[in-house]
């Protein structure tokens, strides 16, 4: 016959039930980390549909050669080796803000921007890639979603360009353009004419 124990108090020769366990500090990290990179994703998926959302302007046209200015050559001399052009082409100009719903005010500044692909790898286009700098020498970056025609994020391939705004906020006269080929790339810059 088996004798009967009040709760709490265990058999002879057996140990103790365990205790049931807390909550430990690595699972409260671990969930904390992973909602901060929930945000990353989500914060990412709304930068895309911003940016990708819009019809862009990517063609297959090779950029128009630039005029020699080289005076002729002497019937004699040696043929000049041909101008290298660079890998990544940027030209900006003024442009009229267009604003769009995620604007609060009219208090922003834009600038069109043309990048050509030149060079014989693909590179990607982010409106994050581009900086304005004013005629007062400060550096702005750019806003996205405000302007209707903001650059698209796109790749491009060798011989394509890309047309689109660059928006700073502020109301202040663009001076020039730095694009940087993927946030530490090379940086290629142009002035705004």
């Amino acid at each position: 016959m088996s004798q009967q124990f009040p709760p709490g108090q265990t058999q002879p020769g057996f140990p103790p039930p365990p205790h049931p366990k807390k909550n430990s500090a690595g699972k409260i990290i671990g969930f904390g980390c992973l909602g901060i990179v929930g945000l990353f994703v989500i914060l990412a998926i709304a930068g895309a549909l911003i940016g990708g959302g819009k019809e862009d302007k990517a063609t297959k046209e090779p950029a128009a050669p630039a005029a020699s200015s080289a005076p002729a050559k002497a019937p004699d001399a040696k043929p000049a080796e041909p101008e290298k052009k660079a890998a990544v082409a940027v030209v900006a100009k003024k442009a009229e803000f267009k604003k769009t719903v995620l604007a609060q005010g009219d208090g922003y500044t834009s600038v069109a921007v043309t990048v050509t692909n030149n060079s014989s790898k693909p590179i990607n286009v982010n409106p994050l890639y581009f900086a304005i700098t004013d005629t007062n020498g400060t550096k702005h970056n750019a806003e996205l979603g405000v302007d209707k025609d903001q650059i698209g994020t796109v790749e491009l391939a060798p011989g394509e360009n890309v047309t689109g705004a660059i928006t700073g906020k502020g109301s202040w006269t663009p001076k020039s353009v730095t694009y940087t080929d993927g946030l530490i790339g090379d940086s290629v810059r142009a002035d705004v004419s």
